[in-house]
């Protein structure tokens, strides 16, 4: 997940009140038009992420068809590896444009790129063209999926106002690539070629209440529409300081790499969404490899265990709803900052949702999972995991928001890479460690780790404030 911290229409002075409090200011939109254009967003996020994992179903059957073999390397799971390549990457220049020119046409054209992207992933007549359309897809399909938190930013000022817009990015961003096998499931029974032919039907569906609903959000890009009509708001645009175009792309590549490497903060906790982001995508091949040998299920059989992951995100949404009432709560005790809630307080529902869902989970997960115990043992093993996948990813993306504010958008720049680059890579291991260490012992293995990593919000919490204090970049941004 990205964003940017670059927002002109913040920079303005007294004498730009007037836009401030305009009707057109897309912070001032009634409600209910707010929540409709984030509706057909989240939607979009949604269906995105369906086509980065729903491939992974009928890799088999994919790899057999281009005479791909899996005998030395996994091969079959390239096709997933491209597109999360792409999404790791493109991103950090495409959100910048977005930023810069406006987001509305933007993602309209991206939209329109990411749909065709869909049609040589049907049609592809030999391996090659599926990696390279896949790859492409996944470039376009990336910014796609991270233009909803730049709208949640641009249409509510307040993180109060902005706490559930950012929860459901959160939730339809993991849910859209969780559901991805399920679907590849039922619709890969008629061919592997119909699971893209269906995609591209529901997207071209959807383009038509993208057209409609969808609005300019940037404010900046609205006042300057405007004020060619209203010469108030035309000096109010006037005075706009925007940085120039490389300067920003400079920023948007240089800037996360750097708060990733030198901020202990973001790097754990990067480590830490990366892991359990990764572990979505792990775990289409665990499922599959698990539940054929163990219950002799059939790929489609396994891809729908899937759903339960994203039963568990969703009991997650609805778990990080009071979370977000606790954070604003602590307003009231911060005893640096009277009247601002405290950043450690996104973190302590992630913490049972690390040692309880996601750990064990993962122990529930590989204990169980032996031929006389049934099938749905297990399977209730997943939902902890998504869960806790759910709760952890969200508290974060908040947690760094809180804490790094004019640099957050660069510090979940850096988050969102590792998680994709994750989810590229991480599931090349599944096969080989399951085999060599047992389901039970590969599983266990992977909840030692999100044990270890359960580190990071004990430590923040308790020292936290202290951590702050010694960081350069969330003192910059405190400062300015």
């Amino acid at each position: 997940m990205e964003s940017s911290e670059f927002r002109p229409e913040e920079s303005f002075e007294p004498s730009q009140k007037s836009w401030e409090t305009h009707r057109a200011n897309p912070s001032n939109w009634p409600e209910p038009t707010k929540w409709k254009l984030m509706s057909v967003v989240a939607v979009v996020t949604l269906l995105v992420g369906i086509n980065a994992t729903a491939v992974a179903t009928p890799s088999l059957i994919i790899a057999d068809r281009f005479h791909v073999s899996d005998v030395s390397f996994p091969n079959s799971y390239w096709p997933v590896t491209a597109w999360n390549t792409g999404a790791a990457f493109g991103p950090m220049i495409g959100l910048p444009l977005l930023e810069n020119f406006g987001i509305r046409k933007g993602l309209l054209l991206l939209y329109a790129l990411f749909t065709i992207m869909v049609i040589p992933q049907a049609v592809a007549q030999n391996f090659a063209t599926l990696l390279a359309s896949r790859a492409f897809a996944g470039t376009f399909g990336g910014i796609l999926q991270n233009t909803m938190e730049q709208f949640s930013a641009d249409l509510w000022l307040t993180e109060k106002q902005r706490d559930l817009p950012v929860t459901l990015y959160t939730y339809v961003y993991v849910a859209g690539v969780t559901l991805g096998p399920a679907f590849g499931a039922i619709v890969s029974k008629l061919s592997w070629r119909w699971v893209f032919y269906i995609q591209l039907i529901i997207y071209c569906a959807m383009g038509l209440p993208l057209l409609i609903i969808l609005r300019e959000t940037r404010g900046h890009v609205v006042l300057a529409h405007h004020a060619k009509k209203d010469p108030d708001l035309a000096k109010a645009a006037s005075e706009i300081a925007s940085p120039s175009l490389p300067h920003l792309l400079y920023e948007a590549i240089t800037r996360p790499a750097h708060l990733l490497f030198t901020e202990p903060v973001v790097f754990f906790l990067a480590l830490w969404a990366a892991f359990c982001f990764g572990l979505v995508f792990l775990m289409t091949q665990s499922i599959a490899q698990v539940y054929s040998t163990t219950y002799d299920f059939n790929d489609s059989a396994s891809g729908l265990v899937q759903i339960s992951l994203f039963v568990g995100e969703t009991i997650g949404f609805f778990a990080c709803l009071p979370q977000n009432t606790y954070h604003q709560r602590s307003a009231k005790r911060n005893p640096v900052e009277t009247g601002v809630p405290i950043p450690e307080a996104r973190l302590p529902l992630s913490i049972p949702a690390s040692l309880i869902g996601l750990a064990g989970g993962l122990f529930w997960y590989g204990r169980a999972s032996v031929p006389h115990v049934h099938w749905m043992l297990p399977t209730v093993g997943l939902a902890f995991v998504g869960f806790g996948i759910m709760v952890i990813i969200t508290a974060v993306d908040m947690y760094i928001t809180d804490a790094y504010t004019k640099f957050a958008g660069s510090a979940i720049a850096a988050v969102a890479l590792g998680e994709n680059l994750f989810a590229a890579w991480l599931p090349f291991a599944t096969h080989s460690m399951y085999t060599s260490l047992g389901f039970q012992w590969a599983s266990s293995l992977l909840g030692f780790v999100a044990l270890l990593l359960t580190l990071a919000p004990i430590v923040l919490i308790w020292r936290g404030e202290s951590i702050r204090r010694k960081s350069k970049f969330i003192q910059a941004a405190s400062s300015s």
